[in-house]
């Protein structure tokens, strides 16, 4: 497929060739037939990308303080790579359209091949001749909506929300500040609930293009525009003011405050500066909110992607059923998005767009792109670098997933290493398998996962997805006789478990069992090196206290969805059970943990517990994971007892130990990421695997046990994982 896509570094628009997106469980299908440009959002961000750095720096001083809050998570170098990947990789636009549907996934009911649908959301809805849209962000468009006005509904439905949430009734006096085309929108809306509409911008054109929808009109930059508005209201003032503007300063707000009714309600749709000045806003008792997009549901990742839709007699206003009711009033003559179309270009020339966008050559509003009925699909992998896979010794590795993580922990090392040769990479989207795959010199891009392992130059497989997904792909890299290296975690369920013990056990069993590594990354880290080193071979019980300082993660997040995720102690405590593994040598035998519990509901009592383990070899481990800490504070902390020695690691960037020669300090530098990475190579060039593939296993059991024991309130469990041996 082709995909219109911006290079964050330099604000560069082209279209990318692409494999087309998966369709998961949830989603329909569909080929674009016409998308709308959104001026405002998808401009900004094209003037943004050509700022230079330090532009950029000040126009997003929150982006500029995670980024600093970052190195003290990640290092410097971590970070550095981090953003630099952001600022390199290609982005998607768009978030509007309209097209024919093509398929729509066994577990969605009510849609058919050929059925005309309006489309909305962004990193979905994208500019691209085909699509993949969760089922909650589709609307099936009324018999005699053309398409080409279909394609702007979403851009509606925003101009819609903010008209819902100032709650207009016949006959009020609504003011429209900002005439882009959702200020527009709102006018013709706001007309068709039976209002009296005065429209006001800065720009001269927009004002004429706004007068065939509004009753009054003003030009803020000339016109006594509060004297206008307080004859068209009679002397009372508006009963309510949308500012659809997108301005980085005060003003909207500051003029909606003098304009606005005693108890008036003013809606910020548009991006503008929020100083409100308090003596209107008091004096008035003005209602004042921001409208989020198009409506519930937004940026909640169960509407959105899980398809879970929200109670229709509780809210009645979705954003999908936003979507639906635009395009009724279009079908009755209510709302005309058409009207607002200045531009229509070919998809092929959608660069020249943005570049009107951005230089403002010349007036616009309403901008389509227009799609050949022959959509561009690929038949096959999309080669990236002509015979690159074959005539090589290498070690061909592929990549399942290539998202921010794979991007700066485990893609740079493997490049480096002059052992490996990149064979094929899939991504859930398509555009950022091709993007990452021609930045980092993989021979071809692939449509799935299925298609990495299945390469015949792929020799080793990275799985780098999300979580539920780890597990199948390494029973999947087993059966197909690949080296796998997971993230972690290995899987997320006892019987996937189980199944990688069974399988890795048939295949030791033939002496064809290839190496399983799990991103367990810390114990390869330069300080657990210096630990271990320190305590001898065989140390002998050891007492280990690990504190992790994790920081909350939103309920919402896909990391928190049981299905998906699996939840941080499977997602992340296994982490910290296998370097105590390491540390001491032995596997856990038995584990008990408490949370805490609490009444906050912005907080998972899960993600704040202490967990207890015994080892093999006697050794005993208390990991305290603490998600409700501050975030400056370093992550993570680990105190090892044994044999008259100890040691402390602090945060990886630093350890002591104490023994027989006193005070020893080294300095030392990241996790692990990258020697992990080459452990992995070595041990497929030497066949002996980093981590013994049943202590991998034993961790990820000790892990499951931790979420059973919290169940039953603290009991100790046995970590007996007989029936995971493995031997190579």
């Amino acid at each position: 497929m082709k995909i219109l896509a911006q290079t964050l570094k330099d604000g560069a628009v082209r279209l990318v060739e692409a494999p087309a997106p998966l369709l998961p469980p949830g989603c329909v299908r569909v080929r674009t037939i016409f998308s709308a440009i959104s001026p405002g959002t998808e401009g900004n961000k094209v003037v943004t990308g050509r700022m230079s750095l330090l532009g950029k720096a000040r126009s997003k001083p929150d982006q500029v303080k995670q980024v600093l809050d970052m190195v003290g998570q990640l290092g410097l170098k971590n970070t550095i790579q981090k953003v630099r990947d952001k600022l390199e990789g290609a982005q998607p636009l768009g978030y509007s359209l309209s097209g024919e549907v093509l398929e729509a996934a066994p577990d969605v009911e009510g849609y058919a091949p050929g059925d005309l649908v309006a489309c909305a959301g962004g990193g979905y809805a994208n500019h691209a001749d085909e699509v993949v849209v969760p089922v909650n962000l589709v609307a099936r468009v009324p018999a005699g909506v053309p398409a080409d006005a279909a394609a702007m509904t979403t851009l509606a439905a925003i101009a819609l929300q903010g008209v819902r949430l100032a709650a207009p009734t016949l006959g009020e006096h609504a003011v429209v500040i900002g005439l882009g085309p959702i200020g527009l929108l709102a006018c013709q809306l706001l007309k068709a609930n039976g209002c009296r509409v005065f429209a006001a911008d800065i720009d001269p054109v927009a004002i004429e293009r706004a007068r065939p929808f509004a009753d009054g009109a003003a030009n803020l930059g000339s016109d006594p525009a509060e004297a206008m508005i307080g004859d068209f209201s009679r002397g009372h003032g508006a009963d309510l003011v949308l500012i659809c503007a997108a301005t980085a300063g005060d003003e909207p707000v500051r003029l909606a405050g003098r304009i606005a009714r005693q108890r008036g309600r003013i809606v910020v749709v548009g991006a503008v500066g929020m100083n409100l000045p308090r003596n209107d806003y008091y004096e008035k008792e003005l209602s004042f909110s921001v409208s989020c997009s198009y409506g519930p549901g937004r940026y909640d990742p169960s509407y959105e992607e899980g398809g879970l839709d929200y109670p229709y007699g509780f809210v009645r206003w979705t954003e999908g059923r936003n979507l639906e009711a635009v395009l009724d009033l279009v079908a009755a003559g209510r709302c005309d998005p058409l009207a607002l179309v200045t531009h229509r270009l070919a998809f092929d020339d959608a660069a020249s767009a943005y570049e009107m966008i951005a230089t403002r050559s010349e007036a616009y509003c309403g901008i389509l792109l227009e799609y050949p009925a022959q959509r561009h699909r690929l038949d096959g992998p999309l080669v990236l670098r002509p015979g690159a896979a074959k005539g090589s010794d290498r070690i061909g590795v592929g990549f399942c997933g290539a998202g921010s993580f794979a991007q700066t922990f485990l893609l740079p090392p493997l490049k480096g290493d002059r052992r490996v040769r990149f064979s094929s990479i899939s991504t859930r989207t398509g555009l950022s398998a091709a993007d990452v795959g021609r930045r980092l010199g993989f021979a071809a891009a692939v449509s799935d996962d299925a298609s990495v392992i299945a390469d015949p130059a792929t020799d080793a497989v990275f799985v780098a997805t999300r979580h539920d997904e780890h597990g199948p792909l390494v029973l999947q890299a087993l059966a197909a006789g690949k080296h796998v290296f997971v993230e972690k975690p290995l899987c997320l369920t006892m019987d996937q478990l189980r199944a990688i013990a069974a399988k890795s056990r048939e295949l030791a069993d033939a002496g064809r069992l290839p190496i399983v590594q799990t991103g367990f990354n810390r114990r390869f880290s330069q300080a657990a090196v210096h630990v271990r080193k320190h305590f001898g071979r065989e140390p002998g019980p050891l007492a280990i206290m690990y504190r992790v300082s994790a920081g909350r993660i939103p309920r919402n997040h896909w990391i928190q969805d049981p299905v998906q995720g699996g939840g941080r102690i499977l997602g992340e405590v296994c982490h910290f059970i296998d370097l105590m593994q390491y540390l001491c040598g032995a596997d856990p035998v038995s584990v008990s943990a408490m949370c805490v519990e609490t009444s906050n509901g912005a907080a998972t009592p899960a993600d704040t517990l202490t967990v207890n383990l015994r080892f093999a070899d006697g050794s005993v481990g208390s990991l305290g994971y603490f998600a409700e800490g501050p975030k400056a504070m370093p992550k993570e902390q680990v105190e090892v007892f044994g044999a008259g020695r100890g040691a402390v690691i602090q945060n990886f960037s630093g350890v002591t130990l104490w023994g027989g020669r006193g005070k020893i300090r080294h300095r030392c530098a990241g996790k692990g990421h990258a020697e992990e990475c080459v452990a992995f190579l070595d041990g497929i060039r030497d066949g002996i695997a980093p981590i013994p593939l049943t202590s991998q296993l034993a961790t990820t059991l000790a892990t499951l046990r931790i979420l059973e024991s919290l169940a039953a309130g603290g009991a100790a469990l046995a970590v007996a994982p007989a029936d995971l041996e493995v031997r190579a």
